[in-house]
């Protein structure tokens, strides 16, 4: 009997990572079969999917809270699933509102749960490290010092490096920032943090070209939001679709929402400001529970608040245009930001990191 895997993938990031490692599997495993929550990548890798991504891509805890229906009906229809088709082992990959939950209501079936991508409980849920213990039987994550958590806590736990260390492409890596090089704004891959994050970065781009004649390059997702609507009579901005990472290699300086796109700036080695905005309860929400002094990923694997982050109603134009400044006004401050990025590779990287995991999930197959 043909081996198969459940996979609950609902971020788009995740999607990214596991295609890669799934992509591997098939090698050694040519009959391999996937079904369950993924996007577009894993979707072409032949998983049969229960849900659209872009439904699954909510944020913030209101957010989610409307949709409770939805994701409750989601995840009996995951649960009726895995109990029929037996699946040989089931991967959760980040996503934690609803993959812990998943992960406690099928343990009792005696299948493996493998977890890709930790859920950041070492930022706001250290008491939910019971429930991974009892629940998962590997973790795999994708942080340095996340394994050392992981491990002081009694969980089985691989690492094998940060899979954009080998998707980026190795010339981008540490690449020579461009003279001439534009604004690039990164406001996000899902429509919520875009209709936050864009206006404000779209302010600060015409801050930016008023005072130094630099432009502006968004980096689109295709069919996800109108951007070109925001644009109109903007001469001084642009877009380019799915194609993220050109536009950071081509830019000199990036405005990006926090996320794993701050990992990804970070390795091309472009000085960058982060910025993040939520609704208001949500923020209340998260100002209680999250416990760390940063929010950029960048900075958390660097150790040290390297790059500047405005955060809800510090995001504004006035300020994220006066830390854009900075970076084009203090060469030392600028180069020694840049000098630090470039110590990313060596704390992420790994070679065959997707190989790798797919042979720890192997074992299990």
């Amino acid at each position: 009997m043909a081996d198969s895997i459940f996979i609950s993938a609902g971020d788009p990031s995740g999607d990214n990572a596991l295609s890669r490692v799934i992509e591997e599997l098939n090698t050694a495993h040519p009959n391999l079969t996937c079904f369950g929550l993924g996007g577009k990548r894993l979707h072409k890798l032949g998983q049969e999917q229960f849900a659209d991504q872009e439904d699954l891509a909510v944020i913030g805890f209101w957010e989610v809270a409307k949709k409770y229906l939805f994701f409750r009906k989601l995840l009996n229809q995951c649960l009726k699933e895995i109990k029929s088709r037996k699946p040989t082992v089931v991967i959760l990959v980040d996503y934690p509102g609803f993959n812990l939950r998943l992960a406690k209501k099928i343990k009792e079936l005696g299948i493996p749960i493998i977890y890709y991508i930790s859920p950041q409980i070492w930022a706001w849920g250290k008491k939910r490290i019971v429930e991974i213990k009892k629940n998962i039987d590997l973790m795999i994550p994708i942080l340095p010092f996340e394994e050392k958590f992981y491990k002081d806590s009694g969980i089985n736990v691989k690492y094998a490096g940060h899979y954009l260390t080998e998707d980026i492409k190795p010339d981008y890596i540490a690449s020579v920032i461009p003279e001439n090089g534009h604004l690039a704004l990164l406001p996000g891959s899902r429509k919520q943090e875009i209709e936050r994050m864009l206006p404000v970065m779209l302010q600060t781009a015409e801050a930016v070209y008023a005072e130094y004649k630099i432009k502006s390059v968004i980096a689109g997702v295709e069919n996800l939001f109108e951007y070109e609507t925001l644009i109109q009579n903007k001469d001084f901005v642009s877009v380019i679709y799915d194609d993220s990472r050109k536009v950071v290699h081509d830019s000199k300086l990036v405005v990006t929402s926090s996320g794993t796109a701050t990992l990804e700036i970070g390795l091309i080695g472009r000085p960058m400001v982060i910025i993040y905005k939520t609704g208001t309860l949500t923020y209340q929400i998260a100002k209680r529970v999250v416990t760390l002094k940063s929010i950029g990923l960048v900075n958390l694997v660097l150790g040290e608040n390297i790059l500047p982050e405005l955060i809800q109603n510090e995001a504004t134009e006035k300020n994220i245009t006066a830390a854009l400044a900075k970076f084009l006004t203090d060469e030392t401050y600028r180069n020694e930001c840049v000098a630090k990025l470039h110590l990313l590779p060596a704390l992420l990287g790994a070679k065959d990191v997707s190989k790798n995991i797919a042979g720890f999930i192997g074992e299990y197959l």
